[in-house]
């Protein structure tokens, strides 16, 4: 009798980490597998604060280990984090593989690894010692994997410098004449930590780029049609997206704040149809005072309905939310036209009928959602791929208006306003956006590509 396949799946340790690879470890799940779904114990709690719902029938088991961090300390620290889980992960979860299958445990015997290929090497590297099938999740854009895996074209073209990543000469580059200029500024490394940390996570992505090269399979949370030229670059890397990610119901989504569905649901319900601003920047954006006030004034400026998810933590330095006088009166009092909430059911949101436009931080995961539900975007990046994610959002794609700053570094009330009325009126960008929806549907459906690209991964997985 064959034994039932079994898969260790694990993210790193943030929001738009732990989403995709939940999706992944839930079809994983729908094909046969026993899954063991692997997180830190800080993160492990958060989601079960966030009323996740982990019991999940038995179709993923849910283990916790430490990331090397002390409870209080920074985990928006991300270089910090990353060393530290090398340190702290790694050998819990190689015991949990060479345990695995004693004395009829759950699951039986892990026979295969699947890893956000941003933890690095070490996941891979344990794969390979213990002798099982690997598998890296890359759970953003092709095109920013495509950075990664080009550093040494990188590095030989002086672009950038051998030890640490840093910027070189001109400060625009191309990967390929079909593929937008990138900046050396928004490469991973450098927008992620403080400069002295730079040569450590430059070097620990660079073994991450070589280890991949001897796993099994490197899959991507992305579809054909919208980065053709970067999979044409990396071809080995096959597109599986975009993952259904919040669809599944009564199933965990990975969220770490507790959703206020029926408050956001029941609000839009009660709107006109594509009248409502969408306004939602992630887990990890964060606003000064200024700009946070110049937010709320431009969406009541807009004259236009919004949704805002305002986090408990957006504002820098833990400052409680100071919104200007007067606006929670004027605006979200009773018959008031905004509607805020702490967190959302986004894949929920961005699928009601009376969502009009998404003004986003350019998160992957918040870009292939608006991209699946047909919404078109004001692009508002913060950090690390986002900036990439702007570029295709609104120069490539056509599909969204990017959100610029003044000479001050702010995104004014007006600009705010000025962009909102720009959008509502722009019917080639609604078209271009329904263009994209229908090729994301079709590309996972039975037998088309994303969906055989899963299923040609799954399959390889389940070998011995």
């Amino acid at each position: 009798m064959v034994s039932q396949p079994h898969a260790l799946v694990i993210p790193y340790p943030a929001q738009g980490h732990v989403i995709p690879l939940l999706e992944v470890a839930h079809a994983l799940a729908d094909r046969g597998f026993a899954v063991t779904f692997v997180n830190t114990e800080f993160i492990h709690a958060r989601v079960v604060d966030a009323g996740a719902g982990l019991e999940d029938g038995g179709r993923v088991r849910f283990v916790a280990v430490p990331d090397g961090m002390p409870p209080g300390d920074d985990r928006a620290d991300l270089v910090k984090l990353t060393i530290l889980m090398e340190a702290h992960m790694a050998p819990r979860v190689e015991e949990l593989v060479l345990a695995s299958g004693e004395g009829g445990g759950t699951g039986g015997k892990i026979t295969c690894m699947v890893t956000d290929y941003n933890l690095g090497a070490w996941a891979l590297d344990i794969a390979r010692r213990t002798g099982i099938r690997s598998a890296a999740v890359w759970p953003a854009s092709a095109a920013v994997l495509a950075t990664l895996l080009s550093y040494d074209k990188l590095i030989k073209d002086n672009i950038i410098d051998a030890e640490d990543g840093s910027a070189l000469g001109e400060e625009i580059f191309l990967l390929s004449s079909d593929m937008p200029p990138m900046r050396s500024a928004h490469l991973a490394w450098n927008c992620v930590g403080e400069n002295d940390q730079q040569a450590a996570f430059f070097q620990y992505i660079v073994a991450g780029a070589r280890a991949i090269e001897h796993c099994d399979f490197v899959i991507c949370n992305s579809f054909q049609d919208v980065e053709s030229a970067a999979f044409s670059l990396f071809p080995n890397v096959l597109p599986v997206g975009p993952l259904l990610t919040g669809e599944r119901s009564g199933k965990a989504v990975g969220h770490f704040w507790k959703p206020e569905d029926e408050e956001s649901m029941s609000w839009l319900d009660a709107q006109p149809a594509r009248s409502v601003v969408y306004v939602a920047f992630g887990s990890f954006t964060m606003f000064d005072r200024r700009q946070f006030e110049e937010l709320a004034l431009g969406l009541e400026l807009s004259g236009q309905a919004f949704l805002w998810v305002v986090r408990p933590d957006i504002l820098q330095g833990g400052a409680v939310h100071d919104y200007p006088e007067g606006f929670l009166d004027r605006v979200c009092g009773a018959g008031g036209r905004g509607k805020l909430v702490a967190w959302s059911p986004q894949q929920r949101v961005l699928a009601h009928p009376s969502v009009a436009c998404f003004v986003s931080h350019c998160g992957w995961n918040s870009t292939m959602e608006g991209v699946r539900n047909g919404v078109p975007f004001i692009a508002w990046p913060y950090f690390a791929d986002q900036f990439v994610n702007q570029v295709y959002i609104s120069d490539v794609w056509k599909v969204g208006l990017k959100a610029v700053a003044d000479k001050s570094g702010v995104i004014t009330k007006e600009h705010i306003a000025g962009l909102l009325e720009e959008l509502k009126g722009d019917a080639g960008m609604r078209e271009r956006v329904e263009a994209l929806k229908k090729a994301a549907h079709e590309s996972i459906q039975s037998g088309e590509s994303s969906h055989a690209n899963f299923d040609t991964f799954a399959e390889g997985m389940k070998k011995a």
